[in-house]
């Protein structure tokens, strides 16, 4: 069995512990023979994929009365993987969702790192900087760089601590927004946990 996460620009694959990544521009499904599981976010390749009846589309398998209905595919995957807990999803965007009990309670969106940045770039050329990870958010900044990081992240760190634990970290920049956590969980599979939750969820069904 294959696992994939379909993103706008990347196909990730995973299976028998590893991943691997594609570009989805130049992807091709039918390369693949195996049963493959898969979410998708990517309009133009979920038409392809209805063609191939070894692709099978993770969405009708999942309680959607659990969740709200414009809510991201990939939120919803991380959320399956986690019983209880605090999810942060650190990819393009920012997301964090609380389970408790395996009900959904809520999240909210900030922006990605990436996003962040160019969006203090757009307000000012001088703030054309990138973070530095290694600032201690208590204190105030002394430069520019710090203080971006402290404006952006202090906030968004206070929130997620606020909402308890434990709490799981992934997506591209796991590693990056765990260093402002002592005890986070950094699980950069999670949302294949996640798939692979809903599938044995289905089967027994």
């Amino acid at each position: 069995m294959i696992l994939c996460d379909i993103g706008n620009t990347s196909v990730d694959l995973f299976s028998e512990g590893k991943c691997t990544k594609f570009s989805a521009e130049s992807f091709d499904p039918a390369t693949l023979h195996d049963d493959v599981y898969y979410v998708s976010v990517n309009v133009s390749l979920n038409k392809h994929l209805r063609e191939h009846t070894n692709w099978h589309d993770l969405r009708e398998l999942i309680d959607w009365g659990k969740y709200y209905p414009t809510m991201g595919i990939d939120r919803i995957m991380v959320c399956e993987a986690v019983e209880d807990g605090v999810i942060v999803d650190a990819g393009s965007a920012i997301t964090v969702d609380v389970m408790r009990g395996g009900v959904y309670q809520g999240g909210f969106i900030s922006l990605g790192l990436r996003a962040a940045q160019e969006a203090y770039v757009r307000v000012s050329p001088a703030l054309d900087m990138s973070f530095n990870f290694e600032v201690d958010l208590a204190k105030m900044a002394k430069n520019t760089p710090d203080a971006l990081t402290v404006g952006f992240m202090a906030p968004l760190i206070e929130k997620i601590e606020r909402l308890g634990k434990p709490l799981y970290i992934t997506g591209g920049d796991a590693r990056l927004i765990s260093r402002f956590f002592s005890e986070a969980i950094v699980d950069e599979e999670l949302i294949f946990k996640g798939m692979t939750k809903l599938i044995e969820k289905g089967v027994k069904c």
